[in-house]
């Protein structure tokens, strides 16, 4: 694990809460942002924060080649996005950021070799104005979801939080 993914695991974990089991999440039994959704052979309850750290690295930082990331800040985004939506949808979310940008990608949920330069090439530009933009369509994602169930209005907070969430290094 690289020292960028400690720190990133690090931020993250302070939004993601010891285990419950809440009717309305649609992940069902989680720990430590660990669904039972998504891993259904885990045992949640019993789940280590070692475990979980083991997850992000391997099924969503590496996954998501967040090392070739120039910037911090925009890999935890893009890093934190994907913990709470889902890798594709966080490669996604970042593709329509680029797009809206200027950038000519598909947006097809995979984290290739022409993303990775498109988001470095912001990087270079503006990374403020980027996280701006991966913000904006994460939050039209979370919108979308509470307009089709709005069950899911019960974690419009948190999700905001996220959102909110804006570390830059003086």
């Amino acid at each position: 694990m690289t020292k960028r993914f400690l720190e990133s695991f690090r931020h993250l974990i302070g939004f993601e809460g010891e285990y419950s089991n809440q009717p309305a999440d649609r992940g069902g039994e989680t720990k430590y942002g660990i669904s039972k959704k998504s891993y259904p052979n885990r045992d949640i309850a019993n789940l280590t924060l070692e475990d979980a750290k083991a997850i992000y690295y391997v099924d969503f930082w590496h996954a998501l080649r967040l090392d070739e990331v120039e910037d911090d800040q925009v890999a935890f985004e893009i890093f934190d996005t994907a913990v709470n939506c889902g890798t594709r949808t966080a490669a996604r979310i970042a593709q329509k950021a680029l797009k809206f940008l200027g950038s000519r990608l598909e947006v097809d949920g995979i984290m290739g070799t022409r993303t990775i330069s498109a988001i470095n090439t912001w990087i270079r530009h503006d990374p403020e104005l980027l996280h701006k933009a991966l913000n904006g369509y994460q939050f039209i994602h979370y919108a979308k979801i509470i307009e089709a169930d709005e069950s899911q209005l019960a974690f419009s907070r948190g999700w905001l939080r996220r959102i909110q969430y804006y570390r830059r290094k003086a």
